[in-house]
């Protein structure tokens, strides 16, 4: 795979995130402002429903599908490479704010730092384990 291809695939990757954020939030704030749910069941669906267009989208617009294994397989292998993101995630923002503080500019420093580390994880596992290329 050439570099301009991997630089496509790429941007592929971020177009799709980027809504799968927007889904997840657009969920979280539904179900937690207007339905009333308290803020982590609330964001523990939204977290979900975002997976699984995450999850469809990625693997017919961003990866080519491998021959080699089952949908069920697949399925099983993004979920468990989200969930490390997601760990992932959770551990970088709680280390940035005991290092920064919690006010609104450090919890968003260490939310950037943390996406950033999670894109490029999730990008380079799902790359590996997952794209048939």
């Amino acid at each position: 795979m050439s570099f301009k291809d991997l630089a496509e695939q790429f941007l592929k990757f971020g177009a799709v995130g980027a809504a799968a954020t927007v889904i997840d939030y657009g969920f979280l704030m539904l179900l937690s402002q207007v339905a009333g749910w308290q803020p982590l069941p609330a964001s523990i669906v939204s977290f979900l429903i975002s997976l699984v267009f995450n999850y469809v989208a990625s693997m017919h617009y961003v990866f080519t599908r491998r021959d080699d294994i089952s949908r069920r397989r697949e399925l099983t292998l993004f979920v468990t490479l989200s969930v490390v993101g997601l760990v992932l995630n959770s551990m970088l923002i709680w280390a940035g704010t005991e290092l920064l503080g919690n006010g609104p500019l450090e919890v968003t420093l260490a939310k950037l730092l943390a996406n950033l580390v999670v894109g490029v994880w999730n990008f380079s596992s799902r790359k590996h384990w997952l794209d048939a290329d």
